[in-house]
This record gives structure tokens, C-alpha cells and sequence, in this order.
């Protein structure tokens, strides 16, 4: 079911090429992803909106780029959208003739609320909030939703953007004040509607902005999506960015090649949070390019939206390492004995309700994905994969709480330096003991165990294992996995040979 799609996305300030490979019903991961700052509008402001001529070579010539490696690549398919600087330029269908003409892809300009639905779709696809006000600074637009119960209830567009904003003010070195007024004008025409205390933020501006943040606070988890911060404790970091000379922008952790346009968008974005009255930023890597590969990948599906128990994340990483997962059969039964024992022993853990049962099952999903590579520290294989590869709907401490499960070796030991890494992201080290061990003991049954009947018991502080099989050859690693406190572990399993006393076992030995 193999199959290739590239999106390409011209914004007024970088254009992007992303390519993703469909690998099963709902698996698709991301194989290619290159970006040119073309910045097709630039110029185009203080020229009645047209393109100019250097802006329009840099894109002919990136376009060309980026032909040569959808070709590499073996695409089946090519979506390409562009936004504001096109729509607003009297010469946009021009260059989009141009382009169909000479380069043979055909670009399809959106309008700011079909942008804003596009970036809605990919942010509550895959991120783990469903509520909030998605915001994308974009060079010439800043683009809206609203979404409530992981629908988009609408959009808007506002005309504010990076590049509009330095044209017109900053390159002439125009006060703040009237800055922030033109922004201000702009926020008026902003239905009440769109009002929320959680903002999504995606598009490079934001996604500069977040890593800017993560940098600064000493942030253990080196990932954007799904990063958030208070506007509290970081409204004035934005501020200062707004506020500071291109000069000083490094002591804020920004990379150079964003140096043209940040001061800008973290105006745009400062002011914003100040008018929605937003108190939680949600960081979202997936934005446009996700939404119109998402609206591709659901063609006959209205709700546009994964089921509720597909984590496209994990569906990826079971998809890709399948001729690992092959190997272990009768994956519906290790999670059916992990889920009896967290059951069993929840009660002694501490555990309200179902709290951390469903990372444990992802994690168990996942448990084998590290030998892929080799056997020899397969936990450390999978422990890396993970925590590169789980980006979507997860937080932070879910991503980092499966990870760390997954480094646990056979004796249930994991690095105490790792733990105190992530600390802040994690359970407190008691109830991390607790749920390394559920997950330890079940990967070692389930693995000695396929396809028998397992079930526990947890009286007097002893856990009893009942199997309808024999448990001998594990007997000895079960009791050498590390116990988060002190209590006995008792088998009960079938273990006998049957006519044993048929065999001789004496006889007599004459000695010389």
C-alpha cells in the first residue's frame, strides 16, 4: 500500500517541500522535508502587492530544486498550495501560470481561511489538545481557528504578517507605537468568537519562538511539537525579542537565517496573546502542509480525524518495523496480561483508576521495535527510537514516560541519571518503579508465554502468577527483576514430567 505524496507550500517568506510515505491504513511518516527562505514577497509591499523580480527567480529556481527530488523520491502524487503573497500579488496567476508552463506543477492558491482550516486539521490530528485557538504568523497573513472538541468550529485571516510588518514599518525604522497600532487595527476586525485561554501556535515563526523558550529555560526534552509554557512566564521573553536590535538577538537563542523577520512575529504574537487574553501556548510542529496531506490521506472520511484509539505515532513505528513485529506473535495477548497486572497491582501502586495504563500499553506495543537493529542493547535502540519517533498525539511526559519504560533492561535497572534528566516530565520515581515493573514482567512473560492463559492475584503481600502453562524457563529472571517495594512472588503454573519415574536416576559404581 506503499505511497508517496509531496506537498509544497510557497508562503511569502520560505517555501517548503515535504514528502510523506503512506505505509498502511493509518500509517504515514515523513521521509523528506527541505525549505528555501525565497521570500517570494519581498518588495512586493512598498510595490502595490506585485512580485518583484528577484523574489520570482528565487522561487522558479527552488521550484526546479525541488522537481529533482520529487523525482528522486519516486512521488505519486504532488499537491502544491500557495498563500498570502500570491493571493495578494495583481501578477500571483501569472507566476502560477509560469510555473504549469515550465515546470509542470500546478499550484493552487488558497484563501486565509482555507490556510487557517488546513493548519486546524493537521494541529488536532496530531497533538494531544482538542480545545483551543490555533494561530499561524505567517509573512504576509496571520491565520485563525477555533477549534472546540477537535473540530474547526471556523477560521479567519487577519492581514498581519512578518514580512508586511517589516516592509512597512521596521525597514524604515518607524516607532513601536505605530507598530503596534497598525497590529491593534488589525486585531478589531477579529470576531468575539475567537476567543480561547489556549493557543495552538504552529508556522516558523512560532515554532522559532518555542525553541527560543526551550533554549532559555534549560528545557530537558529537545522536541518542539507539543511543547507549552505560560504566557505568564514568557509574555516579556516575547517582548524583549519584539523590542531588541537584530544585534542582541543571539543572547535570545535565535538561529541567524530568522534574524529578518522574528522581531516581527514576535510582536505580532505578543500582541495577540495580550487581545485573546490567552494564558497557554501549545507548540504544533503539523500545520498546513500536514492539514493538506491529512485531507488527502482521509479522502472519504467527512470527520477528517483519526478514531480515538489510533495513535498515528505508534500505527508509523508497528507499520515500518514490521518484519520485526512479525516476529512476535499474539501482540493482543501481552497487552491483555498487562493490562490484567497493572489491574492487579494498581491498588498497591497508588494508582487512581486507569492513570498511566495507557502509555504502559504503548509501550508494550513498542517493546520490541529495538531489535530491530540488533539484540545485543536492544532497550537502548528502542529507548532512542522513541523518543525521536513519538510526536504526535502525545505530550512531552507521555512521550518521555514510554521512552524510559522501554530502556528499562531485563533486571528492570534504567539509568538514574536519565530519570533525573527528564524529572520534571516524569511520575515521581516510586510510581516509575512500579510501572517498569508491570512492564518488565510482562514483556517476560509474553515472551516465554505466547499464547497460554495468564492471569494474577495480589493478597498479603504476595503476587501470585497463575498459568495453565509452564513458567520454568523464566522462573529465574522473574525473580531477578528489580521489585519497586518488598513483596513475594509465587507461581503457580503446570510443571511436571510426565513418567518421570520410569528414568533411572542410581546405580551402582564399582570402584577399582
Amino acid at each position: 500500500m506503499q505511497q508517496r505524496t509531496a506537498i509544497i507550500d510557497i508562503g511569502s517568506n520560505s517555501v517548503r517541500l515535504v514528502i510523506y510515505e503512506h505505509t498502511n491504513r493509518y500509517a504515514f511518516y515523513l521521509i523528506c522535508e527541505k525549505k528555501s527562505q525565497v521570500r517570494i514577497g519581498e518588495g512586493a509591499y512598498n510595490n502595490g502587492g506585485y512580485l518583484q523580480p528577484l523574489g520570482i527567480k528565487r522561487a522558479y529556481l527552488t521550484l526546479q530544486s525541488f522537481q529533482s527530488t520529487i523525482k528522486k523520491y519516486h512521488v505519486d502524487e504532488i499537491l502544491c498550495v500557495a498563500t498570502s503573497a500570491l493571493r495578494d500579488a495583481p501578477n500571483g496567476q501569472a507566476f502560477v501560470d509560469f510555473i504549469a508552463e515550465n515546470l509542470n506543477i500546478n499550484i493552487h492558491i488558497i484563501d486565509g481561511k482555507t490556510e487557517a482550516k488546513y493548519g486546524a486539521i493537521g494541529a488536532i490530528n496530531l497533538l494531544p489538545t482538542t480545545e483551543g485557538i490555533t494561530i499561524d504568523i505567517g509573512g504576509g497573513s496571520t491565520d485563525i481557528a477555533i477549534v472546540r472538541h477537535s473540530e474547526v468550529f471556523d477560521t479567519f485571516s487577519l492581514n498581519i504578517g512578518t514580512v508586511r510588518l517589516k516592509e512597512l514599518f521596521y525597514d524604515k525604522k518607524a516607532p513601536i507605537e505605530e507598530t503596534k497600532a497598525y497590529i491593534a487595527e488589525a486585531l478589531e476586525a477579529l470576531p468575539e468568537r475567537f476567543r480561547h485561554d489556549v493557543a495552538i501556535g504552529m508556522g516558523g515563526t512560532v515554532r522559532t519562538l518555542s525553541k527560543a523558550i526551550i533554549k532559555s529555560s534549560n528545557y530537558p526534552l529537545d522536541k518542539l511539537h507539543a511543547f507549552n509554557y505560560s504566557t505568564q512566564l514568557h509574555l516579556a521573553y516575547l517582548d524583549a525579542i519584539a523590542h531588541a536590535s537584530v544585534k542582541d538577538l543571539k543572547k535570545f537563542f535565535i538561529k541567524k537565517h530568522r534574524y529578518d523577520t522574528i522581531r516581527e512575529g514576535a510582536l505580532i504574537f505578543a500582541e495577540l496573546i495580550r487581545h485573546l487574553n490567552i494564558s497557554k501556548i501549545v507548540t504544533s510542529t503539523a500545520g498546513i502542509r500536514e492539514g493538506i496531506y491529512l485531507q488527502h490521506f482521509f479522502p472519504s472520511e467527512t470527520t477528517l480525524k483519526f478514531p480515538p484509539d489510533i495513535n498515528p505515532s505508534i500505527a508509523s513505528l508497528l507499520s515500518r518495523f514490521k518484519p520485526v513485529i512479525k516476529i512476535e506473535k499474539n501482540q493482543e495477548n501481552k497487552l491483555l496480561i498487562g493490562m490484567q497486572l497493572y489491574r492487579t497491582l494498581s491498588i498497591e501502586a497508588g494508582f487512581e483508576r486507569q492513570r498511566y495504563l495507557s502509555e504502559l500499553l504503548d509501550a508494550l506495543k513498542l517493546s520490541i521495535i529495538g531489535n530491530t537493529l540488533t539484540i545485543f542493547k536492544a532497550n537502548r535502540h528502542a529507548f532512542y527510537i522513541a523518543t525521536q519517533e513519538l510526536n504526535y498525539r502525545f505530550t512531552h511526559e507521555q512521550m518521555v514516560l514510554i521512552s524510559l519504560l522501554l530502556r528499562t533492561d531485563d533486571a528492570n535497572s534504567f539509568p538514574k541519571s536519565l530519570y533525573d534528566d527528564f524529572k520534571i516530565l516524569l511520575p515521581d520515581e516510586r510510581s516509575f518503579c512500579w510501572l517498569s515493573y508491570m512492564f518488565k514482567l510482562t514483556v517476560i512473560l509474553h515472551e516465554a508465554f505466547n499464547c497460554g492463559k495468564i492471569s494474577f492475584s495480589f493478597q498479603n503481600k504476595t503476587l501470585t502468577i497463575h498459568a495453565d502453562q509452564s513458567l520454568y524457563l523464566v522462573k529465574g529472571m522473574i525473580k531477578n527483576i528489580k521489585k519497586p517495594t518488598s513483596f513475594a512472588v509465587m507461581i503457580d503454573d503446570v510443571s511436571s514430567i510426565p513418567n518421570f519415574d520410569m528414568i533411572e536416576t542410581s546405580h551402582s559404581i564399582n570402584l577399582p
